[in-house]
């Protein structure tokens, strides 16, 4: 990236300047090719992995297992490539989450998409985007136990799908979820976590909408996403 687009998103997301420290400088990612989403024309006849996809989908937007059904207005599953290598898990739709059925739009979202444009990635290109619960809480006050414990299986499943090489939990309710702690925020940060069978890396940050909330948190989670990128290089690094 570009010195010029990297200080657009650094200011977007309340970093006026990005002084590297001193020590080994991590590289850019590179950004793949955009890969498929849901009902993609890359989607083939009787592909198997599709096939659990759209399983998966049907069983989100038709799920019961809940009372959060009775007052949203669709399932929000996922948005993203289905192969990413990075794989970005918040807390619940909102309102606009809950319209346009992708998790985080509006002011949110597009807070997230440059955090990410800032480190070298896209919506869409090399990130898969979720949320631990897929139905909107009314009021988006915090998920109740029960509906995460409804919601939480079609999570673990897009997980074993995408297959990502990194996790990055943004806020305190996926990062405690996913870490079956009760831990706050601040202890978690800093650190490389694992998640499943696959020992997946799971990096944790705030999330978007606290960060507009308390904007002078935002350079804490600039350090949290230069320490995520640094993760992902060595990852892929050891793969090589």
């Amino acid at each position: 990236m570009d010195s010029a687009s990297r200080a657009e998103y650094l200011r977007a997301i309340g970093i006026d300047l990005w002084v590297p420290r001193h020590g080994p400088r991590v590289p850019p990612l590179a950004e793949p090719a955009a890969g498929p989403g849901p009902g993609a024309a890359a989607a083939e006849a009787g592909d198997p992995v599709e096939a659990k996809w759209q399983a998966l989908w049907s069983e989100v937007r038709d799920c019961r297992k809940c009372p959060l059904h009775e007052s949203r207005t669709q399932g929000v599953l996922g948005v993203g490539h289905r192969e990413a290598s990075w794989m970005v898990i918040g807390e619940a739709p909102g309102a606009e989450e809950d319209r346009r059925g992708e998790p985080f739009v509006g002011r949110a979202g597009q807070l997230l998409d440059a955090m990410l444009r800032a480190i070298g990635l896209s919506r869409g290109s090399n990130v898969y985007i979720a949320n631990i619960l897929k139905s909107r809480p009314p009021g988006n006050r915090d998920p109740r136990p029960e509906e995460v414990a409804a919601c939480l299986p079609y999570l673990h499943r897009q997980i074993e799908l995408v297959r990502p090489k990194l996790l990055l939990a943004v806020g305190r309710i996926a990062a405690q979820t996913l870490l079956s702690s009760d831990a706050p925020l601040a202890r978690l940060r800093g650190a490389v976590h694992h998640f499943g069978e696959r020992n997946t890396p799971l990096v944790v940050t705030y999330h978007p909408a606290y960060l507009l909330r308390s904007p002078a948190d935002k350079r804490k989670a600039w350090e949290d996403l230069k320490f995520a990128r640094s993760v992902m290089a060595q990852i892929d690094g050891d793969r090589t």
